[in-house]
This record gives C-alpha cells, sequence and structure tokens, in this order.
C-alpha cells in the first residue's frame, strides 16, 4: 500500500510540474541564461528583423483605409476592400499581372537550371588554374550595380552606337529594335539578369556537391559508368534536395520582380511588356501619392507570393520529402 501511496504522488507532482505554466518559464529562462552567449548572437537579426520587416507591417491596414497624412493612419476613413476592387477591375490589371508573370516564369526557365548545369561543368574540371579563372569571369557580373548593368545594357543596345548592334550589322543582319520594341524587352531583361547572376548561384550547388562521396565515384568507375553517368547518377540526386529548396524560394517570390533594373530599362515605346505590378506600385505611390490603393496593390502581391511559396513547399513535401516547413 505504502508502494502504491507512492508511486501516486509522484505523478501527481509529475502533472502539477508539467501544468504550471511558471515551472515552465523558469526552465526556459534557466535555459536561456544557460546560453545567453548563442542569445546574444542571435540579437541583432533578430532586432532587424523586428524593426525593418515586421514593425512597418503595421501600416498595411492604410491599404482599408483612405489614408490622409494630416490625419493620419489611425484617423483616416475606413474603406474596406474598395481599393483592392477598384485595381481588379481597373483595365490594366491582366496587362500588370500577365507582363509580371511572364517576365517571372521567362527568368525562372531559364536562368533556374543554368547556375545547376555550371556548377556540375565546374564540378568536372579537373585544371585548378583554368577553373579559378573561369569562375572569377562569372561571379564578377554578380558585383556590378543595377544602374551600371542597365546602362551598361542601353550602351550595348543603342542603335547609333551599341557594340551589340554593331556586331550584328557587321555580320550582315538586320538588328532588331532591342530597347523599343516591346517583343524584345522581356529578353533583354532576362537574358541580361541570367549573365550577371549565374555565376553566383553556382556558389550554393558547389558546396552541396562538396558534400559528394568520393568512394561513389570510385565504385562507379569500377562498375565503367562514364563521366555523363555518374554526373547524372551520382552528382545530380546529391544537390537534388538543394535544388527543390532553391526552387521553392524561387516560386515564393515570383511577383517580387525587382524593379530597378525594369524601371531603368524602361520606356514609352516599351511600356506595353516592360509594366510589371512592382513599377506600377512605384508610379501610384510615390509619384502619384495614392498611399493607400498602392498599398493595397502591394499587399495582393504578397499575398500571392506567399499562396505561391505554401503551395509549393507542400507539393515538394507530398512528391520529395525535401521542403522548407
Amino acid at each position: 500500500m505504502k508502494d502504491i501511496e507512492r508511486s501516486e504522488r509522484v505523478k501527481e507532482s509529475h502533472a502539477v510540474v508539467s501544468v504550471n505554466p511558471s515551472l515552465k518559464k523558469n526552465s526556459l529562462g534557466k535555459r536561456i541564461w544557460k546560453n545567453w552567449e548563442l542569445y546574444l548572437f542571435m540579437l541583432p537579426a533578430l532586432l532587424y528583423f523586428l524593426i525593418f520587416h515586421y514593425g512597418p507591417m503595421y501600416g498595411i491596414q492604410i491599404a482599408f483605409k483612405n489614408f490622409v497624412p494630416s490625419k493620419g493612419i489611425t484617423g483616416s476613413e475606413w474603406v474596406g476592400f474598395d481599393h483592392f476592387e477598384r485595381f481588379f477591375n481597373s483595365y490594366f490589371f491582366w496587362d500588370l499581372l500577365w507582363n509580371t508573370f511572364s517576365i517571372s516564369f521567362y527568368e525562372l526557365a531559364i536562368g533556374f537550371p543554368l547556375p545547376i548545369i555550371l556548377a556540375l561543368a565546374f564540378n568536372e574540371v579537373r585544371n585548378g588554374p583554368f577553373k579559378k579563372s573561369v569562375q572569377t569571369v562569372t561571379y564578377a557580373p554578380h558585383f556590378i550595380s543595377v544602374v551600371v548593368m542597365a546602362g551598361m545594357i542601353i550602351t550595348f543596345l543603342s542603335p547609333s552606337s551599341g557594340m551589340i548592334v554593331r556586331f550584328i550589322e557587321f555580320i550582315g543582319l538586320e538588328p532588331a529594335q532591342f530597347l523599343t520594341d516591346p517583343a524584345w524587352f522581356k529578353t533583354v531583361y532576362v537574358f541580361s539578369g541570367v549573365w550577371q547572376s549565374t555565376g553566383w548561384g553556382t556558389i550554393i550547388y558547389l558546396a552541396a556537391l562538396s558534400g559528394v562521396d568520393p568512394q561513389l565515384h570510385e565504385a562507379a568507375i569500377m562498375d565503367g559508368a562514364s563521366r555523363i553517368k555518374r554526373v547524372l547518377h551520382i552528382n545530380l540526386p546529391t544537390i537534388l534536395p538543394t535544388i527543390t529548396i532553391m526552387l521553392i524560394l524561387n516560386m515564393g517570390n515570383i511577383l517580387g520582380l525587382g524593379f530597378e533594373k525594369i524601371l531603368l530599362l524602361q520606356n514609352s515605346l516599351n511600356m506595353e511588356a516592360s509594366d510589371v505590378i512592382s513599377t506600377y506600385v512605384y508610379r501610384a505611390g510615390l509619384v502619384n501619392a495614392q498611399y493607400s490603393f498602392s498599398t493595397a496593390v502591394g499587399l495582393f502581391n504578397s499575398v500571392v507570393n506567399v499562396i505561391l511559396l505554401v503551395t509549393v513547399n507542400q507539393i515538394a513535401k507530398r512528391t520529395s520529402e525535401n521542403s522548407l516547413w
């Protein structure tokens, strides 16, 4: 009987410990105090996100108000979804959506596989100096600023003195109006971005390839596998989880086109193909001072990105078990 009573008391004490939230708080505080150096190391990044990412989210509510700066956010009139309805019913809604999606998917289709192919190629190069030289050449464009890059594109494609235009004329072809023809804008934008970012994008995949077990290659060579087969059946499956994660992140930012280069390359003649949601938000919000309307458009853009991110993540989780969460 004494043993039974003792066991029941022990169970009750465990139940009290598990239920009592103050004990949990104390244990959490002890863990934080024990590892205070790690939390201190993490504090700057946490403050950055709180101040510059989560703090400004307070202003999202102006998307549902008729914001007047003199009245402030709280004093402005609440209008609900009026700004969203105005955007959805506008004649330029589908044009903006099409331009944004078409440029994004064009860039994803061309720009996403190229760093993978380049990383696999670099990994097979055994000549050290040649490999480092090529890597340096492909990495270098990443450090060119967007303004300088746009200036280079305009200079190279200038109808009067552009180097690329002159080369096309030299080989006997008729150069296109790259900067003014709407049909060429997406191609110019995407391929200039590929040239600037492909080399830098190989870093992540080269890091993943460094984790390949050399014994797998040795066994494959003993079995008579060619270099192509070893790349396809050893290297590529090894970096497949990294590829999946990068694809999910890219899909989550499909509508998040950086408007800087588009704005710098945009003109009245190519506006038909170059006007995207981000440039429209810039014009509506900062140029025309339609703060509530531009916030509503930007919020719509962010919500679509979140939906795409969650959807692609769930698909990846069910098909390959490689996901963000």
